[in-house]
C-alpha cells in the first residue's frame, strides 16, 4: 500500500505536514489555523475525515498554533511528551491527550508512527517516521544537528520532508541580530541548505523517490537557491521545495523507488493539485 503525503505550510509562519494512506491519515505538527488546514486540504484534494490524529514535534508556536481548535472540532487525539505539553501552554480536552516516548511505536489505523529525539531548543523535540506496510516516510525538520538519530532514520525512508532552513552566507550577510544568528546556526537550531544536503548524498538510501525540503527561511534562504542546489545531487530523487504559503501537491510514495503517480488511487483521492 502507497502513502500519499503533501506539506500543507512549512516555514517559521507555520508547519504542518499530511501523511495517508489512503484510509486513515496523521498530521505531524498543526501550526496553521483549522480553517487554513481544512482549505489548503480541501484544494488538495484531501478529505479531512481521513486524518484520525495529530502528532507533535515540539511546542514553538509555528508548529502548534492550530492544535486546539482542530482535536476540538473533530475529536482527534493529540500525540505529545508531557514536556511539550507542560511548555506549549495548549488547551486540549483531556481525553484527546495522549502522551508518547520515543521509541514506542503507535498504531493509528494501518499507519505505524515512530517517534526520536532530536536537537532543537525546546523542551523535549522529537522527530517522526510514519509507515504502512513497507513504505515509510520520515520528517526531520527543526533540527540543531543531524546526529545519529536522524541519520539511522533517513536511511530507512522512502521519502523524508528535510529542513533547509538557511543559506549560510545570506544568514551571516543579514540583519538579524547576532545572538539570533548564532541560535539559529548553534547545534539546537536549525539545519542549513549545506548541511541538509550533506545528509541527503550522505545517506540517502537508493529507493528514495521524493525529498520535501521544508521549513526555508523567509529572510535568510531563497526556494531557487535550495532547489539549484538539490538538484545537482538529486540522481533519480524527487526534489520539491514545500511552500510558506500554500500547500504542495500531493505525492504517492509506493515504495520503489521511483516518483510515479498511481492512476488508480489518484482518481479515489481526487488529487486536484496534480
Amino acid at each position: 500500500m502507497s502513502l500519499f503525503i503533501a506539506s500543507l505550510n512549512s516555514g517559521s509562519n507555520g508547519n504542518c505536514y499530511y501523511i495517508g494512506n489512503g484510509t486513515e491519515a496523521v498530521l505531524i505538527d498543526a501550526g496553521i489555523s483549522c480553517r487554513e488546514t481544512e482549505k489548503r486540504m480541501k484544494r488538495a484534494g484531501l478529505q479531512m475525515q481521513t486524518v484520525k490524529a495529530i502528532f507533535i514535534s515540539h511546542e514553538h508556536a509555528d508548529h502548534i498554533s492550530g492544535v486546539s481548535v482542530l482535536s476540538k472540532k473533530y475529536q482527534l487525539p493529540v500525540y505529545i511528551t508531557p514536556g511539550t505539553l507542560q511548555n506549549s501552554r495548549l488547551h486540549i480536552e483531556a481525553h484527546c491527550i495522549i502522551p508518547f516516548k520515543a521509541y514506542e511505536q503507535i498504531t493509528v489505523g494501518g499507519l505505524q508512527v515512530n517517534a526520536f529525539p532530536k536537537l532543537h531548543d525546546a523542551q523535549d523535540p522529537h522527530s517522526f517516521t510514519v509507515s504502512c506496510n513497507a513504505v515509510t516516510v520520515g520528517i526531520f525538520t527543526d533540527i540543531g544537528n543531524c546526529c545519529q538519530h536522524v541519520t539511522n532514520h533517513f536511511k530507512q525512508c522512502h521519502a523524508a520532508f528535510l529542513e533547509a532552513n538557511y543559506d549560510t552566507a545570506m544568514l551571516a550577510a543579514g540583519s538579524y541580530p547576532y545572538h539570533l544568528k548564532k541560535r539559529i546556526s548553534g547545534g539546537n537550531g536549525h539545519l542549513s541548505n549545506d548541511e541538509a544536503l550533506r545528509l541527503f548524498t550522505t545517506h540517502r538510501p537508493p529507493f528514495m523517490s521524493h525529498l520535501i525540503l521544508s521549513h526555508l527561511s523567509k529572510n535568510n534562504n531563497e526556494p531557487q537557491i535550495v532547489q539549484g542546489l538539490f538538484n545537482g545531487q538529486a540522481g533519480n530523487t524527487a526534489i520539491i521545495v514545500a511552500s510558506r504559503y500554500e500547500e504542495t501537491k500531493v505525492y504517492e510514495i509506493n515504495g520503489n523507488g521511483k516518483p510515479v503517480i498511481n492512476k488508480k488511487q489518484q482518481q479515489h483521492l481526487q488529487l486536484s493539485m496534480f
